[in-house]
């Protein structure tokens, strides 16, 4: 007979359990609304957002300039004490850019963002821009060009929200080595060196587990075609995948 109330039991304990737990996040709402309220006062660019706190959950809504500014909201109420967690109602209401103009700037700002580091010829990263949001593909090596290209896609005026799809590639000893032997195949011909002077555009060399994947803009079909037959040349290689864009040097994207 005893057996008969023991799930009942439990049931209740749960319940007393969970009574008592909201219980306890909720004595701290008004301490934290007013931590909240002031943290919002204090910036300025948080000055359209407004807040509210049941449970230790804050909500937030309103408007900002900048995505990096709705991303910047939950950053500081999180390190507030007691907040349990951040719900972000904010809206991007700044500046309004047609999707077209928006695209071709961020990928401009992308492209000259990394000239100069040794890894540029080794990253892809595109640009699609629908209603304000956008999305990154492509792949990269390594953590810092994304982050990169995530700053800059979150603090660009006409951005309401960023999407990343881009793929971070394992490292890889033999991957780091066929990208140098196919960089160097590519870049040493004489027909294709002219690529490599120009770093904001250079035939990008991909390559993922022993797959290559060139990427980028050329200036007529004969050098699309060159490339893939230097890239094809290289010993090691699984496969190439030639998706250089011919262009004739005037739309160059990254």
């Amino acid at each position: 007979m005893k057996k008969r109330f023991i799930p009942a039991t439990v049931a209740l304990l749960v319940l007393l359990s969970m009574t008592a737990v909201a219980a306890t996040s909720g004595r701290y709402d008004a301490q934290i609304q007013q931590a909240v309220s002031q943290k919002l006062q204090k910036t300025k660019q948080l000055k359209d957002v407004t807040s509210n706190v049941e449970d230790g959950i804050v909500t937030l809504t309103g408007t900002v300039n900048l995505y990096q500014d709705k991303l910047d909201a939950t950053k500081k109420i999180k390190k507030l004490d007691h907040v349990n967690g951040v719900r972000n109602n904010i809206v991007v209401a700044g500046e309004q850019v047609a999707d077209s103009k928006l695209q071709q700037q961020l990928a401009k700002k992308i492209a000259y963002d990394r000239v100069g580091y040794s890894d540029n010829t080794f990253n892809y990263v595109a640009v699609n821009v629908t209603d304000g949001v956008v999305t990154l593909t492509g792949d990269v090596v390594w953590n810092p060009p994304l982050d990169s290209a995530l700053a800059i896609a979150n603090r660009t005026p006409g951005v309401k929200e960023v999407v990343s799809e881009v793929n971070v590639l394992p490292t890889s000893s033999f991957d780091d080595s066929l990208r140098a032997r196919t960089a160097r195949a590519i870049y040493r011909d004489s027909v294709l060196s002219r690529y490599a002077i120009d770093p904001v555009h250079p035939i990008r060399i991909v390559v993922d587990n022993g797959h290559v994947t060139l990427y980028g803009s050329v200036q007529n079909t004969m050098d699309k075609d060159l490339a893939g037959m230097r890239a094809s040349g290289v010993p090691g290689a699984f496969s190439v995948e030639n998706k250089l864009v011919v262009d004739n040097g005037q739309a160059r994207g990254l």
